[in-house]
């Protein structure tokens, strides 16, 4: 198989689809593997890299796009890359289609067959190519949060670890799943006064004991938002329905009950935000203020430290895009319904019920395509 890897043009985008170890891995198995030129610089990966490796350097995105069989990326197809998608061609990405008609209608007329990393699944019911950039956005957050909260950048000059006789800043994390404990080891570590909301009692016992003690557990409901919003300074939002729109934790009338120059990380912008007021924003101009609070939105947090993304992304990526080239995407997912339930969209079908759902378009079963 010919497997294809464009350069990321999503603004601030620095993650590239394919590391030199996997493509050397894809090579061994009798792959073509295309990277286009330059694809890998920003992770520290340069076409030497590739070709030393066997991999073979491409000049344009176009001719990646017309080459290739299967195309592997990072971050969801652009507006000009979904022109350049074909029918029977297999696209392995990111796509977080529910808050996307626009892409989600592209992909269909398009024919191709695309597979989504956030909604592919393991025997525990986890999501294993979601999970290690959830783990970097959960630990990114806290960090981000805190420079968002310097008088400078509109925050209300609170330090997130105070200093003898100041106390530290509240900080909430709703959700308490990889980004949220993420967030939470990384907002205690900088000795923040923290509260874990989650719907999971089991969940919430598992982070008491292994915080054992040095954060607060809340069980979350509307009443419990609202009491804690006066008193945080900052509030990570973390949950996630896989392949869903997320729900809306915060309105925009609530946050009058929040102090001036609070700060709102929204890790689930990805897909759609959690807090009524969130809107994406990129790495270039990462924050803006709505009703005197600082939101933090940026769509792709883990380019920010694309090296270590790149290489935690390649890891998990490898086998599913090992198992797709070998086998084809049919017998790969008939082989295995955890790959199986990334597949979002097949020769102009909608094959996701959560998607179909967030944007009334109905949908097929995927199981009975293969």
């Amino acid at each position: 198989m010919k497997i294809g890897c464009p350069t990321e043009i999503k603004p601030q985008e620095f993650r590239v689809g394919i590391t030199p170890n996997a493509a050397q891995e894809a090579v061994s198995h009798g792959h073509d593997v295309l990277i286009q030129s330059g694809a890998g610089i920003g992770s520290g990966f340069t076409d030497d890299d590739y070709t030393s490796i066997g991999a073979k350097i491409i000049d344009t995105a176009e001719e990646v796009f017309a080459t290739a069989d299967m195309i592997v990326k990072v971050k969801e197809p652009q507006a000009a890359e979904r022109k350049m998608l074909r029918k029977g061609q297999v696209l392995f990405t990111y796509l977080h289609l529910a808050p996307d008609p626009d892409q989600t209608r592209d992909l269909i007329a398009s024919g191709c067959t695309a597979i989504a990393y956030e909604t592919v699944t393991d025997r525990n019911g986890g999501l294993p190519l979601l999970a290690p950039m959830s783990e970097v956005a959960g630990r990114l957050a806290p960090q981000t949060g805190s420079w968002a909260l310097q008088k400078a950048n509109g925050g209300s000059g609170v330090l997130m670890g105070g200093v003898p006789g100041v106390r530290p800043a509240n900080v909430a994390v709703i959700g308490g799943g990889v980004v949220g404990t993420a967030a939470a080891r990384v907002a205690v570590g900088m000795g923040a006064n923290v509260t874990v909301l989650d719907r999971s009692i089991a969940r919430l016992s598992y982070l008491d004991d292994i915080f054992m003690g040095r954060l607060t557990t809340q069980y979350s409901d509307k009443g419990a938002v609202v009491e804690l919003l006066p008193r945080m300074d900052m509030i990570v939002g973390a949950v996630l329905i896989p392949g869903a729109a997320a729900p809306k934790l915060v309105s925009r009338e609530q946050l009058s009950l929040m102090k001036p120059g609070s700060v709102l990380v929204d890790v689930a912008i990805d897909q759609g935000g959690c807090f009524e007021t969130s809107k994406a924003t990129t790495h270039k101009d990462p924050i803006y203020e709505v009703d005197g609070i600082v939101h933090y939105c940026v769509a792709n947090m883990p380019g920010a430290v694309a090296r270590t993304s790149t290489i935690a992304l390649g890891n998990a990526t490898m086998p599913f895009m090992l198992a797709l080239a070998n086998k084809g995407w049919k017998k790969a997912c008939a082989d295995d319904p955890n790959l199986l339930n990334g597949l979002n969209v097949h020769a102009g079908q909608l094959t996701y019920a959560a998607v179909g759902e967030a944007l009334g378009i109905d949908t097929v079963d995927p199981e009975s395509l293969i």
